[in-house]
């Protein structure tokens, strides 16, 4: 463990399911930074909250509800920054949308999504950027998808996330402009602001079964630990060097030859460091362009 975070406070939001946005709490309390996560769900905040208690951090927990602008969303920093202090990394991790015919989504849909995936994250930015540019220090993360791009056709795919994406990629299309839009608005304050997609598919508890099962191809998918470890280089790097990026995780990874340790930081994650990303992309790449990827060939 190197506690490349010792002494700063991280919000986290959308961090009670298990998948990306615990994992990042999780490994930035075992770098030393005093964290609070934020979600929906209680009961699953509650489990992130014992899983940072397990390593000896204690986080704020803040139950909210993004899509919901009474719902203490505009409370999130002002209670973090009163609890432990000055924020020096926001994460903005929560995600809403689904994947469905464009024609299947009612206006209620479509306003959950923009206010998650784009309204909340740039209220949360507002509120956190000017105390970061009056300290000089300060990371902003926000997480994307593959699914933002344009999908390749035609002819394009007869199924898949990049055919039923139009609502989610769209709004975090917005969030990749938005990202970008106010990196160039900090430009040389010493904060960086950047976003972050897995390469394809992320290994979640929730779909372990249906690996286990057969019924989605591994090759299509990465762990937890490399997307959290691009995280942690993106919320910890001089803004002169990672600034402004729309990145994915396994090519930044590669890029930065950056070791991949375990959630805790202990240990490295064997068969994801530097020297197996070559072979783990190709192997990825074929397998999307197989068409056997089971509805999973992007996040």
């Amino acid at each position: 463990m190197s506690n490349q975070c010792e002494g700063r406070v991280a919000l986290v939001t959308g961090a009670s399911q298990g998948g990306t946005g615990t994992s990042l709490a999780v490994r930035l309390a075992a770098e030393g930074a005093r964290v609070a996560i934020t979600a929906r769900s209680v009961e699953g905040l509650e489990r992130t909250r014992a899983r940072i208690e397990s390593l000896g951090s204690k986080p704020l927990v803040i139950p909210c509800d993004l899509a919901d602008p009474k719902g203490g969303r505009d409370e999130l920093v002002a209670r973090t920054e009163a609890e432990l202090g000055a924020l020096d990394i926001l994460v903005n991790n929560a995600a809403a949308g689904g994947y469905q015919p464009f024609d299947s989504f009612t206006a209620s849909d479509f306003d959950n999504a923009q206010q998650v995936n784009v309204w909340a994250p740039w209220i949360l930015m507002q509120q956190v950027i000017p105390g970061m540019r009056e300290r000089g220090r300060g990371w902003v993360l926000n997480m994307t998808t593959s699914v933002a791009e344009l999908p390749p056709g035609p002819p394009f795919a007869r199924s898949g996330p990049a055919k039923a994406g139009t609502l989610y990629g769209g709004t975090k299309a917005m969030l990749n402009r938005l990202t970008v839009g106010v990196a160039s608005e900090v430009e040389g304050q010493a904060i960086a602001v950047n976003a972050l997609s897995p390469q394809a598919a992320i290994l979640t508890p929730s779909l372990r079964p249906a690996l286990e099962q057969g019924l989605i191809n591994e090759k299509l998918f990465e762990p937890l630990e490399t997307m959290v470890e691009a995280s942690v280089a993106l919320c910890t790097a001089d803004p002169k060097d990672l600034h402004a990026r729309v990145a994915f995780s396994l090519d930044l990874l590669l890029e930065l030859e950056r070791p991949v340790q375990d959630l805790e930081g202990k240990e490295l994650l064997r068969g994801w460091q530097p020297g197996d990303l070559p072979a783990r992309l190709r192997a990825q790449r074929e397998a999307v362009g197989s068409g056997k990827g089971g509805g999973y060939g992007l996040d």
